[in-house]
């Protein structure tokens, strides 16, 4: 398990872990949560109103996340608080053309909103690139709603990320590719 160097609350540090299938739950409960969160906010282009638990293929696709790929889990005392998702390129589903060079793919980031502003997105990403640079691979890349006024991205682009390249996803939804190179 890799203590993180940013802070958590006042009785813990964030710890990163590799995640399983055992944690798809929890990943579900956030994701779940970041839905309604976002709801509240006004926000229902993004992701939607319905809860991500049950969406057509969601819990599937958490599974999936959780069996087939490189997850993540950010925790504090115990309690898992976030989760990040690695791949080796962006959703066959998604309109984004590989890299050309090996690239680590950020496929999922959420966090519980009930810890927001405690850095867990931010150590997820520096882990991302940790484990990218590990892999001896150079680029990690991520894609995120791109509506709202770009908040999103002015997020990634906080945490050492540059925007590419747009597109349009299903429903015309906005989306935004952004790249970061690790040494």
């Amino acid at each position: 398990m890799q203590k993180a160097r940013f802070g958590g609350d006042a009785t813990g540090a964030i710890r990163i872990r590799p995640g399983g299938p055992d944690d798809a739950p929890a990943v579900l409960d956030m994701l779940d949560g970041a839905v309604r969160w976002m709801n509240t906010r006004g926000n229902t282009e993004q992701w939607g109103t319905t809860p991500y638990s049950k969406k057509p293929g969601g819990v599937e696709r958490v599974r999936r996340y959780t069996t087939e790929n490189w997850p993540y889990i950010a925790e504090l005392d115990g309690t898992p608080v976030g989760a990040l998702v690695l791949d080796s390129g962006p959703s066959p589903q998604m309109s984004i053309a590989p890299a050309g060079e090996p690239e680590r793919y950020v496929r999922l980031l959420v966090t519980d909103r009930r810890y927001a502003g405690r850095g867990i997105g931010a150590a997820l990403l520096a882990h991302a690139a940790e484990e990218t640079r590990r892999a001896g691979v150079q680029l990690l890349r991520v894609d995120c709603w791109a509506g709202g006024g770009g908040s999103l991205v002015a997020f990634y682009e906080r945490n050492g990320f540059t925007p590419t390249d747009r597109f349009l996803g299903t429903g015309d939804w906005p989306g935004q590719v952004l790249a970061r190179r690790v040494s």
